[in-house]
Protein backbone atom coordinates (compact mmCIF):
# COMPACT_ATOMS: atom_id res chain seq x y z
CA UNK A 1 0.00 0.00 0.00
CA UNK A 2 0.79 3.83 -0.52
CA UNK A 3 0.63 5.27 2.64
CA UNK A 4 1.49 8.57 3.53
CA UNK A 5 1.78 8.74 7.15
CA UNK A 6 0.03 11.86 8.87
CA UNK A 7 2.31 11.55 12.06
CA UNK A 8 5.29 13.21 10.21
CA UNK A 9 3.19 16.57 9.19
CA UNK A 10 4.54 18.99 11.47
CA UNK A 11 4.08 22.13 10.34
CA UNK A 12 0.85 23.56 8.76
CA UNK A 13 1.52 23.62 5.21
CA UNK A 14 4.11 21.24 3.77
CA UNK A 15 4.63 19.67 -0.15
CA UNK A 16 4.58 16.55 -1.35
CA UNK A 17 6.39 14.93 -4.68
CA UNK A 18 7.02 11.07 -4.73
CA UNK A 19 7.37 9.08 -8.21
CA UNK A 20 5.96 5.46 -8.12
CA UNK A 21 6.55 2.63 -10.97
CA UNK A 22 3.70 0.96 -13.04
CA UNK A 23 4.70 -2.21 -11.29
CA UNK A 24 3.06 -0.59 -7.61
CA UNK A 25 -0.45 -0.47 -9.11
CA UNK A 26 -1.15 -3.83 -9.63
CA UNK A 27 -3.70 -4.36 -12.35
CA UNK A 28 -7.05 -2.76 -12.61
CA UNK A 29 -9.98 -4.32 -14.66
CA UNK A 30 -10.37 -1.34 -16.64
CA UNK A 31 -6.45 0.11 -17.41
CA UNK A 32 -3.25 -0.47 -16.66
CA UNK A 33 -0.23 2.11 -15.66
CA UNK A 34 1.77 2.15 -18.16
CA UNK A 35 4.58 4.74 -17.78
CA UNK A 36 5.45 6.01 -14.21
CA UNK A 37 3.46 8.41 -12.10
CA UNK A 38 4.16 11.48 -10.18
CA UNK A 39 1.96 12.71 -7.76
CA UNK A 40 2.81 16.09 -6.48
CA UNK A 41 0.61 17.97 -4.22
CA UNK A 42 0.78 20.59 -1.00
CA UNK A 43 -1.10 19.77 2.08
CA UNK A 44 -2.46 21.93 4.50
CA UNK A 45 -3.02 20.54 8.35
CA UNK A 46 -5.79 22.40 10.81
CA UNK A 47 -5.90 19.91 13.60
CA UNK A 48 -6.83 16.62 12.73
CA UNK A 49 -7.90 17.79 9.33
CA UNK A 50 -5.98 17.69 5.82
CA UNK A 51 -6.57 19.37 2.30
CA UNK A 52 -4.60 17.99 -0.46
CA UNK A 53 -4.26 20.35 -3.37
CA UNK A 54 -1.97 18.85 -6.35
CA UNK A 55 -2.09 16.74 -9.56
CA UNK A 56 -1.24 13.37 -10.50
CA UNK A 57 0.48 12.96 -13.88
CA UNK A 58 1.09 9.64 -15.71
CA UNK A 59 0.17 7.42 -18.91
CA UNK A 60 -2.53 4.38 -18.88
CA UNK A 61 -3.22 1.73 -21.40
CA UNK A 62 -6.48 0.44 -21.95
CA UNK A 63 -8.56 -1.31 -24.48
CA UNK A 64 -10.13 0.29 -27.11
CA UNK A 65 -14.52 0.21 -26.56
CA UNK A 66 -14.60 -0.39 -30.30
CA UNK A 67 -11.64 -2.56 -31.55
CA UNK A 68 -10.73 -3.58 -28.02
CA UNK A 69 -7.01 -2.93 -29.63
CA UNK A 70 -5.15 -1.54 -26.47
CA UNK A 71 -3.86 1.98 -26.79
CA UNK A 72 -2.45 4.77 -24.56
CA UNK A 73 -3.67 7.93 -22.84
CA UNK A 74 -1.78 10.48 -20.98
CA UNK A 75 -3.31 11.50 -17.55
CA UNK A 76 -2.84 15.12 -15.91
CA UNK A 77 -5.54 15.24 -12.96
CA UNK A 78 -5.88 18.03 -10.72
CA UNK A 79 -7.52 17.38 -7.09
CA UNK A 80 -8.20 19.17 -4.61
CA UNK A 81 -9.38 16.82 -1.10
CA UNK A 82 -10.16 17.58 2.63
CA UNK A 83 -9.67 14.54 4.66
CA UNK A 84 -11.09 13.91 8.11
CA UNK A 85 -10.42 11.27 10.73
CA UNK A 86 -12.78 8.23 9.49
CA UNK A 87 -15.74 7.81 12.20
CA UNK A 88 -18.83 5.94 13.41
CA UNK A 89 -21.94 7.05 11.83
CA UNK A 90 -23.75 8.99 14.56
CA UNK A 91 -27.03 8.12 13.31
CA UNK A 92 -27.83 11.82 11.60
CA UNK A 93 -30.43 9.88 9.38
CA UNK A 94 -30.75 10.90 6.07
CA UNK A 95 -29.42 14.34 4.16
CA UNK A 96 -28.94 16.02 1.27
CA UNK A 97 -25.01 15.52 -0.41
CA UNK A 98 -23.74 18.55 -0.57
CA UNK A 99 -20.62 20.01 -2.66
CA UNK A 100 -18.05 19.02 0.32
CA UNK A 101 -19.35 15.75 0.65
CA UNK A 102 -17.62 15.34 -3.10
CA UNK A 103 -14.37 16.25 -2.00
CA UNK A 104 -14.02 14.95 1.56
CA UNK A 105 -12.76 11.49 2.07
CA UNK A 106 -11.61 9.89 5.16
CA UNK A 107 -8.28 8.58 7.08
CA UNK A 108 -8.19 5.96 9.59
CA UNK A 109 -5.18 4.88 11.90
CA UNK A 110 -3.20 7.98 10.96
CA UNK A 111 -2.65 7.40 7.53
CA UNK A 112 -4.13 8.49 4.34
CA UNK A 113 -4.08 5.41 1.48
CA UNK A 114 -2.39 7.46 -1.43
CA UNK A 115 -2.76 4.38 -3.76
CA UNK A 116 -6.25 5.08 -3.20
CA UNK A 117 -6.23 8.45 -4.16
CA UNK A 118 -4.29 7.82 -7.58
CA UNK A 119 -6.67 5.35 -8.59
CA UNK A 120 -9.46 7.44 -8.58
CA UNK A 121 -8.34 10.02 -10.11
CA UNK A 122 -7.41 7.81 -12.90
CA UNK A 123 -10.77 6.33 -13.37
CA UNK A 124 -11.91 9.93 -13.72
CA UNK A 125 -9.19 10.54 -16.24
CA UNK A 126 -11.00 7.17 -18.15
CA UNK A 127 -13.15 8.49 -20.92
CA UNK A 128 -16.58 6.92 -20.60
CA UNK A 129 -16.38 5.19 -24.23
CA UNK A 130 -12.82 5.26 -24.91
CA UNK A 131 -11.82 5.23 -28.35
CA UNK A 132 -8.27 4.27 -29.93
CA UNK A 133 -8.84 7.11 -32.52
CA UNK A 134 -12.31 9.08 -33.26
CA UNK A 135 -12.48 7.27 -36.80
CA UNK A 136 -12.16 3.59 -35.47
CA UNK A 137 -14.37 1.15 -37.20
CA UNK A 138 -14.15 -1.19 -34.60
CA UNK A 139 -15.10 -5.12 -35.04
CA UNK A 140 -17.05 -7.06 -38.18
CA UNK A 141 -20.43 -8.46 -36.01
CA UNK A 142 -20.27 -11.61 -38.03
CA UNK A 143 -16.16 -12.61 -38.33
CA UNK A 144 -14.62 -10.33 -35.53
CA UNK A 145 -12.37 -8.59 -37.95
CA UNK A 146 -10.35 -5.52 -36.65
CA UNK A 147 -11.77 -3.69 -39.53
CA UNK A 148 -9.06 -0.86 -38.90
CA UNK A 149 -6.75 -3.28 -39.78
CA UNK A 150 -8.42 -5.22 -42.86
CA UNK A 151 -11.23 -5.96 -44.63
CA UNK A 152 -13.35 -9.60 -44.43
CA UNK A 153 -16.01 -10.62 -46.86
CA UNK A 154 -19.02 -10.95 -44.41
CA UNK A 155 -22.00 -10.20 -45.79
CA UNK A 156 -24.16 -7.57 -43.71
CA UNK A 157 -27.52 -9.13 -44.80
CA UNK A 158 -27.77 -9.34 -40.60
CA UNK A 159 -30.94 -6.78 -39.89
CA UNK A 160 -31.54 -5.94 -36.31
CA UNK A 161 -34.77 -6.97 -35.44
CA UNK A 162 -36.12 -3.81 -33.97
CA UNK A 163 -35.83 -1.79 -37.23
CA UNK A 164 -38.28 -4.01 -39.18
CA UNK A 165 -41.26 -2.84 -38.39
CA UNK A 166 -39.41 0.44 -39.84
CA UNK A 167 -38.93 -1.73 -42.89
CA UNK A 168 -42.55 -2.27 -43.40
CA UNK A 169 -43.87 0.94 -42.81
CA UNK A 170 -41.31 2.48 -45.69
CA UNK A 171 -43.03 -0.30 -48.12
CA UNK A 172 -46.40 1.12 -47.29
CA UNK A 173 -45.66 4.62 -48.12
Amino acid sequence: MLLLNLNRIRTAQEKFEQVYQPEQFGTEPDFKVAAPVKLAFDIYKDKDQFRLVGDVKTTLELPCSRCLEPFTIPVNAPFDLRYQPHAENAGEGEREIEEDDLTTAFYENDEIDLGQLMREQFYLAVPMKPLCVAECRGLCPICGTNLNRGTCDCKREWEDPRLAVLKTLRKES
